[in-house]
């Protein structure tokens, strides 16, 4: 094998799973080194976070009940919408307004990262969003445990450093926000 030969190649791929939200399936591989293997891969259409950041600087996070870890926890608004196709831009718009009720007169794209990538397809677009306006929250019907809340910018760095917030996508979001000098 050459240097340009890719490190893993599927060799066969069976689907073991699928629902309207995600697919799981199993490739067979070849290594570079000729071995074979077995990969599992989640496939979900990627999504949108979305930092809804206040005149003053506060911002508002979202807390719902997550069913794999069985527990509530505080994280940016975040969702898919709209399916492969959808303009994110657009998709990060509906979900600020589907689950605060926020309207934001600038939507920043921030960048790309991938989800989780060891083991699955999954990527997500963040958006810095500013000049928001209060409107009422139309959440879905998988969301009507949610809850939002507008926090202080000392109160949201503490829940970051001290732990309180657990969702790596969250803590992901803001801190390319920082480091690009967004917020």
């Amino acid at each position: 094998m050459s240097r340009d030969d890719p490190d893993i190649v599927a060799t066969g791929s069976r689907l073991v799973y699928e629902n309207r939200w995600m697919r799981v399936r199993e490739d067979a591989i070849r290594r570079r080194d000729g071995s074979a293997g077995i990969y599992g891969v989640v496939e979900k259409d990627d999504f949108v976070v979305v930092v809804p950041v206040h005149d003053d600087g506060s911002v508002t996070l979202v807390q719902q009940f997550r069913y794999p870890v069985g527990a509530r926890h505080w994280e940016l608004c975040q969702g898919m919408w709209g399916g492969p196709d959808a303009d994110p831009r657009l998709a990060a718009a509906h979900e600020l307004v589907e689950e605060t009720g926020l309207v934001a007169a600038t939507l920043t794209e921030a960048g790309f990262l991938w989800n989780a990538y060891g083991t699955m397809r999954q990527g997500y677009r963040i958006f810095l969003a500013t000049g928001l306006a209060e409107g009422a929250a139309r959440p879905e019907q998988e969301e009507q445990d949610l809850i939002s809340r507008r926090f202080a910018r000392a109160e949201l760095d503490r829940m970051f450093r001290e732990g309180e917030i657990q969702d790596d996508v969250s803590v992901a979001a803001w801190g390319l926000l920082l480091m690009k000098g967004l917020v």
